[in-house]
């Protein structure tokens, strides 16, 4: 996955999101591995239609049907995740976590750091923690001591 070339596309569209999942872990100093790239993007339809002119440079496609689809904003307007393949790699992006939690409701709870130049909104550890615990899926279980390690030690430092 060509990770900073597809944040690079999103920020060129101005697209307003928050970097959730293994990137946000991993951008928090967590050593795990991670396949795709998952977002909690804003829903507004201003930011919808940015994301969809981002995901049509991206000649992104619903990964789950093999017919091809590309998202629309209807798509991406609601509260469901967009599982999607695009030419630069695999783009999780999600209209809401935990149970309804949208891009409002995490701004408290998330940074700017530099990536290549690009300022990138992500999730706070404790709170990546805390959205893993409550998916309660088996790769989430699996990663959750190596993040409350990470935590841990960068609390103590």
């Amino acid at each position: 996955m060509q990770l900073v070339e597809l944040l690079r596309v999103l920020v060129r569209h101005e697209v307003e999101f928050v970097v959730v999942g293994g990137v946000a872990a991993v951008i928090n100093g967590a050593p795990v591995t991670t396949f795709d790239l998952d977002i909690l993007h804003r829903r507004t339809p201003e930011n919808v239609h940015r994301l969809v002119a981002a995901l049509t440079e991206l000649d992104a496609t619903f990964r789950t049907d093999s017919r091809k689809i590309r998202p629309t904003e209807s798509h991406l307007s609601g509260p469901g995740h967009a599982l999607l393949v695009t030419k630069l790699g695999v783009l999780d992006s999600l209209g809401t976590i935990e149970t309804n939690t949208t891009y409002e409701d995490v701004l408290d709870d998330t940074f700017v750091t530099n990536i290549d130049g690009l300022p990138i909104r992500a999730l706070e550890l404790a709170r990546l923690i805390r959205v893993k615990e409550q998916a309660g899926r088996a790769k989430d279980i699996a990663v959750l001591p190596v993040l409350r390690a990470t935590l841990v030690e960068r609390k103590g430092s």
